[in-house]
């Protein structure tokens, strides 16, 4: 299972690794996509700190979140050719080293405007430790015993997320937001001196390619402005901006001409004609389409928990927290098992208990109380389980060893684009729905209506004064609205993880025996 550059697709696969080798370098693997992923996630809470240290407005300080997550999507779907021209183990450590150094000055920055160069440094050199970290496990396990790789990736892909916000909160709450960057040094060091040790004689066969310039420069330009647009489209009221509308020209006419360039290209920087494979389209467009649904998800839980039910930045993240008990109990047997049973059958239990989650969900009312918002989120830890293992089994099945750093790369950065893109319709559409809702219920709390009339006198009585009441009578009427918005968002989310089912079932099983091996040939064209 060897990452071996195109063209030596012959060359032997390493042995598996066994005992404790196998053992540290998988905890070696997953700490550092954990750092990784955690990353992406653990400043958010800590923008409104930032934004005050740096003496800058809280939209100012999005830019932190925004250069980061441009940086990562540009960079990601470059690791299979950075992998054929500098081998898949230097390339991954080097990743890991240049990503502490890149925390390290984060934690010192004086300025927003240094912040964000060394966020883009550190989205840069982040792009390649997911795939590539994903490629080393899979070499480093035995073809029928590849599932348990994913499955312990797939995991600190999965949870990390959620363990960002709740990390981010206590350290910012407690010590200080630096620290959310400064945390990455020793256990990025950490990481980089085990991989280094366990695989530097496993180093992946390299070529001197020559550098497709024209697609990345259009690869930069597309996804720089798809991502600003994303990630800012909301602040400047989408299509009505004109700068909205200037950043989605750029990216659909960039996008074109990526398409066109990359697919005629002898040594594209990216290899879209792995999309040629069933397998691989159908699988990568399902894992991002479900991935953008539950990360969406995963941020608006919190905004609606923070923002109109009175948690803090700590207990909302403890809120979200139970969603890896069952995810650590569970995953192993996935692992262990989905080479045996059928990945789509798996997938699809997954997004049926996704469907159940967000409908229990979209029940919830002001008056749910922490016992009863756990319990969705509980059941979910089971639906990621059964989720990523096997739709990236279903993605990655029958591809040559020589095709696996190229496919990862492409499949992550597809559903990190997604995870976005999931997040910008999710926080919109909620904004949206919480308008109409606001203006539906103020119609029947007009002056004359008994029961405005009613809770105004009732508010008075208790020692406000008019203005005051009605501040407060408009506060309540944002509550239930903004509560029916994200219960309106929940259910349509339950809906397409249902219409998803179908989606599943236009993959090939991959072959039973080596199914989790993702590198038979025959399942996946």
């Amino acid at each position: 299972m060897s990452a071996a550059p195109a063209g030596a697709s012959g060359a032997a696969a390493p042995a598996p690794l066994s005992g404790g080798a196998l053992a540290m370098g998988t905890l070696a693997l997953s700490l550092a996509t954990f750092m990784n992923v955690l990353d992406s996630s653990i400043a958010n809470v800590s923008l409104p700190a930032i934004a005050g240290d740096l003496g800058v407005s809280p939209s100012q300080g999005t830019w932190v979140i925004t250069s980061f997550g441009v940086a990562n999507a540009i960079s990601v779907p470059l690791t299979g050719w950075l992998t054929q021209r500098f081998g898949a183990v230097r390339l991954f450590t080097w990743s890991v080293l240049l990503f502490v150094l890149a925390s390290w000055l984060c934690g010192f920055a004086p300025t927003l405007e240094l912040l964000i160069a060394f966020r883009v440094l550190q989205g840069l050199v982040a792009g390649p430790m997911i795939p590539l970290s994903q490629t080393l496990l899979l070499s480093s396990y035995p073809a029928a015993k590849a599932g348990t790789a994913l499955a312990l990736w797939g995991m600190t892909t999965l949870v990390a997320p959620v363990v960002g916000p709740l990390l981010g909160g206590w350290i910012t709450d407690h010590i200080h937001w630096a620290w959310i960057f400064y945390i990455n040094v020793p256990f990025g060091l950490l990481a980089a001196g085990i991989t280094w040790r366990i695989y530097r004689h496993r180093e992946t066969p390299t070529r001197k390619l020559p550098i497709d310039s024209v697609g990345l420069a259009l690869l930069v330009i597309w996804v720089g402005a798809l991502q600003l647009m994303l990630d800012k489209g909301h602040e400047l009221d989408w299509f009505h901006s004109g700068e909205v509308i200037a950043l989605a020209v750029v990216a659909v006419l960039g996008f074109a001409f990526f398409l066109a360039w990359e697919l005629t290209e002898a040594h594209p920087i990216v290899d879209l004609r792995l999309f040629t494979g069933r397998n691989f389209l159908w699988g990568s467009l399902t894992l991002s389409v479900a991935y953008g649904l539950f990360f969406g998800n995963v941020v608006l839980l919190p905004m609606w928990l923070q923002q109109w039910m009175g948690y803090t930045a700590t207990w909302a993240g403890m809120a979200m927290a139970p969603v890896g008990l069952l995810a650590i109990l569970l995953t192993p047997l996935v692992g262990k098992k989905v080479a045996e049973w059928d990945p789509r059958r798996m997938a699809t239990g997954a997004f049926l208990l996704f469907a159940l989650v967000l409908w229990m969900r979209s029940r919830f009312t002001t008056g749910n109380d922490f016992t009863s918002i756990l319990i969705p989120t509980l059941i979910q830890g089971a639906a990621l389980s059964f989720f990523f293992i096997p739709l990236t089994t279903l993605t990655l099945a029958g591809l040559p060893p020589a095709k696996v750093p190229s496919a990862a790369g492409l499949s992550n950065f597809v559903r990190i684009t997604a995870g976005a893109m999931g997040t910008s319709v999710a926080t919109t559409l909620w904004q949206d729905r919480a308008i109409t809702h606001h203006a539906e219920l103020v119609e029947h709390l007009q002056p004359g209506v008994p029961a405005a009339d009613e809770a105004l006198r009732q508010m008075q009585a208790g020692g406000l004064e008019p203005g005051q009441a009605l501040a407060q009578l408009d506060r309540l009427v944002s509550q239930q609205a903004y509560t029916l918005a994200v219960d309106d968002v929940f259910l349509a989310s339950a809906a397409i993880f249902l219409l998803l089912v179908p989606m599943v079932w236009l993959t090939r099983r991959p072959p039973r025996r080596a199914g989790a091996a993702a590198v038979d040939a025959g399942g996946a064209h």
